[in-house]
């Protein structure tokens, strides 16, 4: 089973993989929705405490639906050994700092290439079509910081060794906490970490060009980015400990989670000095949400790859391989809803009314679904 395993990996994606991505995105396309009308259905404790966690917290601080975010780029991170994995082979290297100086070119290009697809994806879920006027316009975005994190991830990644990356990796960290609390911002002076005094926002509003998201900040601002990448990087070091099998599937699994409860208790205790704080994408941050993402990825690699417990993976594996599909098309390109509504609308309304909220999530959910099983049967997927 072992031996099948391993020809697998080395073949294709891992399966977990796509499924953990559509587990993660399936809360921002409607899964979210769902628990909070359980929640006020039932009026259950732990009902509402899930319901709690499907929102961002306002500053410092980490709920749920703060992890989905940095889940998606770390698994962007982990897929990456495995999507160089032929270029390796074709050149015969070890190492994708080894691989010749033409090969890397074209890598290059299809890295950039995928980045600004992001960076213009984003920036259409942003609402670039309505054309609004350019201070209208938000540049920043969730997809955009995606691509441009993930790109330098790479570029750190195909010429650097393990070391080096880790170098990079405690670089980027450090000197992101240092910079945040050292550098003085006009007016506040310095280790302001508010949301208007801090460094980061204040780089927003002097380069950012258009719209913040929030007048005095972006959460997918400039400096905040850096961080981010260490993000990408902590995804690539899970990815490179699968794909190496240096010991069993089991033991693997055990390594993994021991190394996220260390990157979680490293980054509670960093969070004593530098909160950890989605928005500002600290340090503890990453290290904290880092340790849970690591913790995600072990748990489904586990249950799917080497229990081979696949059955009910489907749903998520339609989200997982069309993610960005469904992220840009429940982002306001397409209006799930009201097809629910017009399909199921009747049936729903037949039921008793406190009923209506719970059916009206779920009938959104299945017709999600439907169009990604659509695209599926159809082989339509949207590669970047």
């Amino acid at each position: 089973m072992d031996a099948l395993q391993n020809k697998n990996h080395e073949s294709q994606r891992l399966i977990s993989l796509d499924v953990l991505r559509g587990f993660d995105m399936f809360w921002i396309i409607g899964g979210e929705h769902i628990i909070h009308a359980l929640a006020k259905l039932t009026d259950w404790p732990v009902l509402n405490w899930i319901s709690a966690q499907m929102h961002h917290t306002v500053w410092n601080g980490c709920t749920f639906y703060d992890m989905i975010f940095p889940l998606f780029l770390f698994i962007s991170g982990v897929s990456l050994p495995f999507s160089f994995g032929k270029k390796l082979i074709a050149a015969n290297v070890k190492s994708t700092f080894e691989l010749p100086v033409s090969v890397k070119r074209k890598v290059y290009i299809d890295m950039v290439r995928r980045m600004a697809i992001l960076v213009f994806l984003g920036l259409v879920v942003n609402g670039l079509f309505k054309f609004n006027g350019y201070e209208n316009t938000r540049f920043a975005s969730v997809l955009g910081r995606i691509g441009i994190a993930w790109f330098f991830a790479g570029l750190i990644y195909l010429n650097c060794n393990l070391k080096k990356q880790i170098i990079w990796f405690c670089l980027i960290l450090i000197g992101y906490w240092l910079a945040m609390v050292l550098i003085p911002v006009p007016g506040f002076g310095s280790g302001n970490l508010t949301m208007e005094g801090s460094l980061e926002s204040y780089i927003d509003r002097l380069f950012l060009p258009g719209r913040l998201h929030s007048k005095v900040h972006d959460p997918e601002g400039i400096l905040s980015t850096i961080p981010a990448v260490a993000t990408g990087l902590l995804g690539i070091f899970t990815g490179t400990f699968i794909k190496e099998k240096r010991y069993d599937s089991l033991k693997s699994v055990y390594f993994l989670l021991l190394a996220a409860a260390l990157f979680i208790l490293l980054g509670l205790a960093w969070d004593c000095v530098f909160p950890i704080n989605k928005r500002l994408w600290s340090s503890s941050f990453v290290l904290f949400v880092g340790g849970y993402s690591i913790a995600f990825f072990a748990l489904f690699y586990l249950i799917i790859d080497v229990m081979g417990w696949k059955k009910w993976t489907f749903p998520f594996l339609l989200i997982g391989m069309n993610s960005i599909v469904i992220y840009m098309a429940v982002e306001g390109v397409v209006n799930f809803g009201y097809t629910a509504d017009f399909i199921f609308g009747g049936l729903i309304n037949l039921t008793a009314e406190p009923f209506h909220i719970l059916l009206k999530a779920v009938s959104v959910v299945v017709i999600e679904l439907i169009f990604l099983y659509f695209l599926y049967r159809n082989k339509l997927f949207l590669k970047v």
